[in-house]
């Protein structure tokens, strides 16, 4: 019989991930902002992350005996320190990646993060690969796809399609000209930001791993952004010797590294824990193609950007691969459903079914 449809589990998680997608744009932004301001990236990632524990600090503590968390082993705790290493190195790459250019490329080469899920997937064996199976071929080729595409937004700029600096009135390109972003070395923040949505996808499947031993979001992401802080701040003042770079004033910075830390650090982890444990890192990822068109309407308007031929093709590319991606594993979902409906195990037969078939067995063996 088939499952009812569910507000909670069907249409529930699709709204939050957008807005979610939505709300990583707007720090993004926020973020470039306040480095063409003067912002290390680096202090940025530890200030975030430290204001980020801080409001969660209390919360965890004070909704403990309210929530039943289940007991805490090693295991668990060395798995939840590990995600906090490999999602610090993912941020600190990531906003260096933006210092280089912007958020629309960013958003661009995060459209990999299904490619490189799925082939973590199969690596880790979390997903099924048959050489003959068109399910397993639309994934391969589509992740296949999605990587080159990476590489034409990342080494090809081309003509301009929207320059903003000639749409915007002169008022209003005065007051923003401090955000504009031609000059960005594009094929250094390419690589540093395919890196880093590398470490994304880890990120992503390590979190669906303890999240089936450990079904506590708030605690995941506690330890993680305790974790994250302590690693990013020691990555701070090794690289940042300057004191005057860790001060921060009543600007965009502080506006900037309140909202990171607040609505990117924390909520957007807890939404993202929650829904990777509702409904896996494949579906949750497959959203990610949201962000560009997010990231080019916030760019143009905001920061001054200037789209490029070059990010509509390697936007196109990877999007074509990324939904081959998704098409293989839809596909590759049906066929397991029709499966299991045309071969029945014990498992999913009426009990009484299961008993009867049980006692015949015996029956038949007692008589041998």
């Amino acid at each position: 019989m088939a499952r009812r449809w569910s507000f909670y589990r069907d249409l529930l998680p699709i709204l939050v991930i957008i807005g979610n997608e939505c709300n990583d744009m707007g720090t993004l932004t926020l973020f470039k902002a306040a480095t063409l301001q003067g912002m290390n990236n680096h202090v940025f990632v530890a200030y975030a992350y430290a204001v980020s524990t801080t409001v969660l600090f209390p919360l965890y503590f004070f909704t403990k005996r309210s929530r039943m968390v289940p007991p805490l082993s090693f295991p668990i705790l060395s798995k939840m320190v590990l995600l906090g290493v490999i999602g610090s190195s993912s941020q600190i790459l990531g906003y260096a990646g933006i210092n280089y250019s912007s958020p629309t490329l960013a958003s661009s080469i995060g459209n990999l993060v299904p490619a490189f899920t799925f082939m973590l997937a199969v690596t880790f064996r979390m997903e099924k690969l048959a050489a003959k199976s068109r399910s397993s071929q639309a994934k391969v080729v589509g992740s296949i796809i999605s990587i080159a595409g990476a590489f034409v937004l990342s080494f090809y700029k081309g003509p301009a399609i929207i320059n903003a600096h000639t749409h915007l009135t002169s008022a209003l390109h005065q007051s923003i000209r401090f955000l504009s972003s031609e000059d960005a070395s594009w094929a250094i923040a390419g690589i540093l930001l395919t890196a880093d949505y590398f470490l994304v996808s880890l990120w992503y499947i390590l979190q669906v791993n303890i999240l089936k031993e450990f079904p506590d979001e708030l605690t995941l992401v506690f330890i993680y952004n305790v974790t994250a802080t302590i690693l990013s701040t020691i990555v701070g003042l090794l690289t940042v010797s300057d004191a005057s770079a860790w001060k921060i004033g009543l600007d965009i910075s502080l506006v900037s590294i309140l909202c990171s830390g607040i609505f990117g650090k924390l909520i957007s982890n807890v939404v993202f824990a929650w829904a990777l444990r509702l409904k896996g890192a494949v579906f949750v990822t497959s959203f990610k193609p949201v962000q560009i068109v997010i990231a080019v309407v916030m760019g143009v308007i905001f920061l001054g950007d200037t789209l490029h031929v070059g990010s509509i093709i390697g936007a196109t590319i990877i999007s074509i691969g990324l939904y081959a991606v998704l098409w293989g594993k839809v596909t590759e979902e049906v066929e397991e459903d029709v499966g299991s409906l045309e071969s029945p195990t014990t498992e999913n037969v009426p009990l009484l079914q299961s008993y009867s078939a049980e006692t015949f067995e015996k029956k038949i063996n007692g008589n041998v």
